[in-house]
């Protein structure tokens, strides 16, 4: 049924109709009209059709990908160049040759483009890879490389197996579910698919706890604002360690004062020189800085994010949560 119409459907000049109709293709396993295909990605100016074509291409094992793949990597689109970078392992490349297609990327391309090469380097023989891969990794040591790529190469050099490589990454190694063992998380992240994860995913449930834009509940603070209100490394400690840090309004504080007084309340505000609580009195209480002994934050009802997110989650959380500035 499709072939007998696909003389008529390669001819719509319908961007949103021929992306629909390259994934066809490439989902049906029809190649019949691969040269077609190449021939509309070459005339088409819009990016989407572009990569569309490109998956489809490469799918279908068209005769004359590598010409495709370069020419998609070579596009004015920062978004077909990505595509196009997602399957550079199907090219042919020496080792000899490789340093000189990808280190322009590194140099000058787009945090997608980049880590898109990245996650290319994992699918290509260690042999033709390595000293890439151990170049970057000198580079992230000395804080050269820009950290949007730090969790993108700690994946490609633990997905290599290399013993070398992977002991390379040592020093940067922290265990265990505290916010230094989730540094690699704090830059490079999707806040579109953050955004997606807080509002749909049935693991996480913020959308249940919190509030943006007049969506949610209202168990947690609002977030609308608070990528005004703290840094990327205070929100992933909010994620992965809960409890470090109170919001106002929505933590209990016990504290033992110099006199020996204990005092137990919800956080109402903290100051520099003092906390004001909210205690079974009428009035908030203010308790100066200098009057206390010891301070605990009781556990907060929200669980630690990293016992139930991936990194990559945590990453686009992170991303999504610090764009979020009242707009």
């Amino acid at each position: 049924k499709v072939l007998a119409n696909m003389d008529k459907f390669i001819k719509v000049n319908e961007p949103s109709f021929l992306v629909a109709m390259a994934s066809m293709l490439g989902n049906l396993n029809i190649p019949d009209y691969n040269n077609q295909l190449e021939q509309l990605m070459i005339s088409s100016d819009d990016p989407k059709v572009k990569s569309s074509i490109l998956d489809a291409l490469v799918a279908l094992k068209h005769d004359d990908i590598e010409k495709i793949i370069k020419l998609g990597m070579e596009d004015d689109d920062r978004n077909v160049r990505t595509t196009a970078l997602k399957y550079l392992s199907e090219l042919d490349i020496s080792k000899e040759n490789l340093p000189g297609i990808v280190g322009p990327i590194f140099e000058k391309g787009t945090t997608k483009e980049q880590q898109q090469t990245v996650q290319a380097l994992s699918e290509m023989p260690l042999d033709k890879t390595s000293d890439i891969l151990e170049g970057l990794i000198v580079q992230m040591i000395e804080e050269k490389l820009s950290p949007t790529l730090t969790l993108d190469l700690i994946e490609t050099v633990q997905s290599t197996k290399s013993e070398k490589l992977i002991a390379k990454l040592k020093p940067l190694e922290s265990a265990g579910n505290t916010v230094a063992a989730f540094t690699e998380t704090l830059y490079g992240g999707d806040a579109g698919k953050g955004r997606n994860y807080f509002r749909n995913n049935n693991t996480g449930q913020c959308i249940r706890c919190h509030n943006i834009d007049g969506s949610g509940g209202d168990v947690g603070p609002v977030l609308s604002n608070i990528g005004n209100v703290l840094t990327r490394e205070q929100i992933l400690e909010a994620l992965i360690e809960p409890s470090a840090r109170l919001s106002p309004g929505f933590g209990t504080v016990s504290l033992t004062l110099k006199d020996g007084q204990s005092v137990t309340g919800t956080l109402l505000e903290e100051r520099e020189e003092e906390l004001i609580l909210q205690t079974s009195q009428a009035e908030p209480l203010e308790i100066a800085i200098s009057r206390i002994a010891k301070r605990q934050n009781n556990p907060s009802s929200m669980p630690p994010m990293g016992t139930l997110m991936s990194k990559r989650e945590i990453r686009d959380m992170v991303e999504f949560l610090a764009n979020r500035k009242g707009d």
